[in-house]
């Protein structure tokens, strides 16, 4: 929900009032641009990766097979890092405003929906395959697939 005007001069002059009062403390508080933190480590894995393809490629050429492994490892390593680097970036102020309808289900978020807990509905009998066969029958039927 955004600030009223009044509040946001309120809270600028308290901003103001902190950084006259103790400047080393509002800034060790405004910290550092998370977007530029996280789009750095994404950018430094994918350089890992990029080492990490080249390792592989030698280990293959070389038929060196611990080279290839380790370059393999490196790469998953390093494309794991990226994505969950890539994850935390915040949204820019446009995106944030855009996407205040979808909930952030995001590893890190606090927010994260979750199913009412209760006793579930009664349980379809038969095999996986009847319920698959009996799913697609009904989707025909409404004519989902067409």
């Amino acid at each position: 929900m955004p600030l009223s005007d009044h509040e946001q001069r309120l809270l600028e002059q308290m901003e103001q009032a902190l950084l006259a009062e103790d400047p080393k403390f509002a800034t060790a508080m405004r910290g550092a641009d998370l977007r530029r933190r996280y789009r750095r480590r994404a950018v430094f894995a994918g350089l890992i990766f990029v080492v990490g393809v080249v390792m592989l490629m030698t280990g293959a050429v070389t038929q060196v097979i611990a080279l290839g492994v380790a370059g393999f490892v490196v790469m998953l390593g390093s494309a794991f890092y990226a994505v969950t680097s890539w994850r935390r970036v915040p949204p820019t102020d446009g995106a944030a405003a855009a996407a205040t309808d979808v909930p952030d289900i995001s590893p890190g978020s606090s927010r994260r929906q979750r199913r009412p807990k209760g006793p579930k509905g009664p349980r379809p009998s038969g095999s996986f395959m009847e319920r698959m066969e009996q799913r697609w029958r009904n989707r025909r039927e409404r004519g989902y697939g067409q």
